[in-house]
C-alpha cells in the first residue's frame, strides 16, 4: 500500500522541488507547483497540488494511524468521516432502490 505525504513546499527547481525538512521531490507530475504550495506525495514524487486545508486533513489521518499502531486513540483524527454517515457509491445506490441486493 502507499500512503500519501502532504509536504509544504519552500524551493522549486524545473521538476525538483524541496520540503521544509530538506526532503527532495519530483515535481515532474506537477509542473505548475510553487514554492509555498502543498503536494501530496507518494514515494517522493508529487501527484497532486492540494489546498492547506486538506493537507491539514491527511496529516491528522496520519497521526490517528500512528496513534492507533502505538496502541492509543485516534478519536478526532478522522473528523470528516465521523460526522457524517456512510453512502453507498451511486451505482450501487441505483441498484439498492432498484431492489436489487446480490450481483
Amino acid at each position: 500500500m502507499c500512503m500519501g505525504i502532504p509536504m509544504r513546499l519552500v524551493h522549486v527547481n524545473g521538476i525538483a522541488g524541496q520540503n521544509d525538512c530538506g526532503d527532495l521531490i519530483d515535481l515532474s507530475l506537477t509542473p505548475d507547483a510553487q514554492p509555498g504550495d502543498w503536494v501530496l506525495t507518494f514515494l517522493g514524487t508529487a501527484h497532486e497540488v492540494i489546498g492547506p486545508d486538506r493537507a491539514a486533513q491527511i496529516a491528522a489521518a496520519l497521526q490517528g494511524l500512528r496513534a492507533v499502531m502505538a496502541g492509543g486513540d485516534a478519536s478526532g483524527a478522522f473528523a470528516d468521516l465521523e460526522a457524517r454517515a456512510p453512502a453507498l457509491p451511486s451505482h450501487l445506490q441505483a441498484a439498492l432502490a432498484a431492489g436489487r441486493t446480490t450481483g
